[in-house]
């Protein structure tokens, strides 16, 4: 079939997309900003249309046409505030044009929507979710299917994370009341299982999806017993207003007070459904267990395994971006270099052993020193080739985890830690510059143990500042020294290897 996904960008179609071509399909993706969309989704595989369904000029219904079906995966939630309006904008813009091309059938992902009661409403998120389902049945009769899910469970995904750092963080916690509600989770692969396998079922109205019903505050204590933590406390209390408690996710989770507070305020009543009607349509799908879901997202964190993440919809664009996400703090720092590829990898795949690293190397020599009197390796493994790397080997007091000439390298660190730490380099061209430019971004990564892992990170924060940025350009002054001196034609670094003087080793 020809479908069309909108919101490729975003941490459900982001994963959506290369599950329609491995089924093959054909596909075409809607995005604001194709430069955003992730590693997962194969450029050359793909139609790619550029267009922002809240401008209905910029795109037509003749960019819809020939699509057997499309996926409406847009939300403004993210965008700050009066994002009910926008939302609905977005859905009736699409919908007017879809209706012109003749799609089918359109399949949406909205949230499950609490019983009602007098006096009372859904939470403007689970609101605006309805409404965009409200105006696609009506704009497009007969034509489209509307899950509604519960909190997703998966590695990066807001909810779980979300989870993941208030039982982590928090051995003993004053909650609001709303931690006895009952939700009704689901698996991520149980929501792409369900989006893909409706092609093949047809419009079928509104469809909730979910796994097993608990508490929130049961969520939080299977998430303990999964992670292998003490059991968590957890107190309810009447005096934490969802507003307040939101802000307190901000403050204590990497997850900003803007989406914070539409999850929260989302789970003020309980969020269950009745899914007989998806078993009815849909037996192929067995959804997992909460506790297999929170496994399976903590096996693929702790993998580096994780496609999307709820951060997508929040990409930056500055030369140093600080993160806390998915149990790890990220340091990224991106550089441009006036040098190839081949260089640039050259350049930070020969660092270490005799050559060193390159910015603050008196440093590192301490911390080698340091780490060989606690019983740790130091720097006295050294490394076995000038530039050449394998995976597997040792470099100094670093394990090589990953390595792709001229594209990528990965440590994993060996050094005493209160936790587990990456170091990597990655290049692409950069697109901005037409002379053969290099974008260089080095990644710094720390997954901390307990509250020592923690504490370390913060105490050792201000030095990181200072050495990482001092070593994203050395790195890249390196290379630019590397082309004045040894200038090569050869476009793959592992080709420059294999041609450099004195080099023993073969191309690979």
């Amino acid at each position: 079939m020809r479908i069309l996904v909108t919101g490729a960008t975003g941490y459900i179609g982001g994963r959506l997309v290369p599950g329609l071509l491995e089924a093959g399909h054909e596909v075409g993706v809607f995005v604001r900003d194709s430069d955003r969309l992730g590693s997962t989704i194969d450029r050359t595989r793909v139609r790619i249309v550029q267009a922002d369904f809240l401008d209905e000029s910029s795109f037509s219904a003749g960019d819809l046409q020939g699509y057997d079906a499309a996926y409406y995966l847009v939300h403004s939630m993210l965008g700050g505030g009066d994002f009910e309006e926008r939302d609905k904008t977005a859905a009736r813009n699409f919908a007017t044009k879809a209706n012109e091309a003749g799609i089918g059938h359109v399949i949406y992902l909205g949230g499950i929507q609490p019983e009602e009661e007098e006096g009372k409403q859904a939470s403007p998120h689970l609101r605006s979710r309805a409404e965009t389902g409200r105006v696609l049945s009506e704009l497009l009769p007969d034509r489209v299917t509307e899950f509604r899910a519960g909190p997703i469970i998966g590695s990066g995904s807001a909810s779980f994370e979300m989870v993941r750092y208030l039982t982590e963080r928090l051995p003993v916690m004053l909650t609001p009341r709303w931690v006895k509600n009952t939700v009704q989770p689901v698996s991520v692969r149980d929501v792409l299982e369900y989006l893909e396998a409706s092609l093949d079922v047809g419009p079928s109205g509104i469809v909730p999806i979910g796994a097993d019903r608990l508490t929130f505050r049961e969520l939080m204590q299977t998430y303990a017993r999964v992670r292998g933590l003490t059991k968590r406390v957890i107190l309810p209390t009447p005096f934490l207003a969802p507003r307040l408690a939101a802000r307190w996710v901000g403050f204590v989770t990497p997850i900003p007070n803007r989406l914070a507070v539409p999850l929260i305020e989302g789970v003020v009543r309980p969020l269950t459904a009745d899914t007989a009607k998806a078993r009815d349509l849909f037996p192929e799908v067995k959804p997992l267990s909460t506790e297999v879901a929170v496994r399976r997202a903590l096996q693929r964190t702790e993998k580096n395994m994780v496609e999307t993440r709820w951060t997508g919809a929040m990409v930056a664009h500055d030369p140093l971006d600080l993160a806390d996400e998915e149990g790890l703090f990220r340091e990224v720092r991106r550089f441009t270099v006036d040098a190839s590829q081949a260089e640039v990898y050259r350049a930070f795949a020969s660092i270490g052993g005799e050559v060193g690293w390159l910015a603050f190397d008196w440093l590192w020599r301490i911390r080698g020193v340091l780490d060989s009197l606690i019983g740790g390796p130091g720097l006295r493994r050294g490394r076995r080739h000038p530039f050449d790397l394998d995976e597997g080997e040792a470099l100094d007091f670093w394990r090589v985890e990953k390595v792709q000439p001229p594209e990528s390298l990965r440590l994993r660190a060996e050094m005493r830690l209160p936790g587990r730490a990456w170091l990597q380099w990655e290049t692409q061209p950069d697109k901005s510059d037409p002379n053969g430019k290099t974008l260089l971004t080095q990644t710094a990564l720390f997954e901390p143990k307990g509250v020592p892992g923690f504490l370390y990170w913060y105490a050792m924060y201000p030095a990181h500042l200072f050495i990482f940025g001092a070593m994203v350009r050395a790195v890249g002054r390196r290379a630019e020294r590397l082309r004045e001196s040894d200038p090569l034609e050869a476009t793959d670094g592992t080709e420059r290897i294999a041609q450099s003087p004195g080099s023993e080793a073969p191309a690979r």
